[in-house]
């Protein structure tokens, strides 16, 4: 599963367990914070293989410390959201908003007034979706385009976000706090796969109840409007 989500650039010269046991042999506090710099912006890639390790080996030789760990991946975490979020602030919205001017936009059945009212929706509902969004798989890098398109305010992006991460990757360093009281070095990455199938699992049922909770409230709406 793992080798799935690492970077093409990467697996065309390691897979993911060689790239893992590159990364034991050379952790460091600048390398979580880099390689999530890069799992956090539009490169997809798995968090999984980086701090797990990294908490492993604070708890085993003793070279980092847990909660360091953790704070060095929560900036690189927020570093990485901010270039989605100013990339698609300044570039991606004018052409969402060129399409939707667009004949090809009309087509689509997308208007100005539609993208303008989805802005408006995130702006009200975009600090809680931008944390819960930092906890699924798969859509941690995706999170922060909306915040950007609907030009989200960048404290309270940074604040929800920095929030998001933080919670993720404790979870990641406990994972690794875990498992370096069960597993000898040798069994870690086989582990870290193992149990970051039940994390996807997880994630995918916590997105599975925001659906439902979206939904609900969609259609509670509707009965509202039409009791009126």
């Amino acid at each position: 599963m793992i080798d799935l989500l690492i970077p093409l650039a990467i697996t065309d010269y390691l897979d993911a367990a060689t790239f893992f046991d590159w990364f034991v042999q050379n952790a460091s506090y600048l390398f979580v914070f880099l390689f999530m710099v890069i799992e956090s912006s539009f490169i997809p890639f798995p968090s999984e293989v980086v701090v797990p390790p990294a908490a492993y080996l604070a708890m085993q030789k003793g070279d980092m410390n847990i909660f360091l760990v953790v704070a060095a991946a929560t900036a690189g975490a927020l570093v990485g959201a901010l270039v989605n979020y100013v990339l698609s602030l300044v570039i991606g919205r004018p052409i969402v908003y060129a399409f939707a001017d667009s004949r090809l936009g009309h087509a689509c059945l997308i208007d100005r007034a539609k993208v303008e009212k989805a802005e408006a929706y995130f702006d009200k509902h975009g600090a809680a979706s931008t944390f819960i969004g930092r906890l699924i798989p798969a859509i941690r890098q995706l999170i922060s385009i909306p915040a950007g398109i609907a030009r989200m305010n960048i404290w309270v992006f940074i604040l929800f976000t920095t929030l998001g991460a933080l919670v993720w990757n404790a979870v990641l360093a406990a994972l690794g706090w875990w498992l370096s009281r069960q597993v000898s070095l040798s069994q870690l990455y086989e582990a870290v796969e193992k149990y970051n199938s039940y994390l996807t699992i997880g994630g995918l049922v916590l997105l599975g109840l925001c659906v439902v909770y979206i939904l609900y409230n969609a259609f509670k709406g509707k009965k509202k409007d039409s009791r009126k």
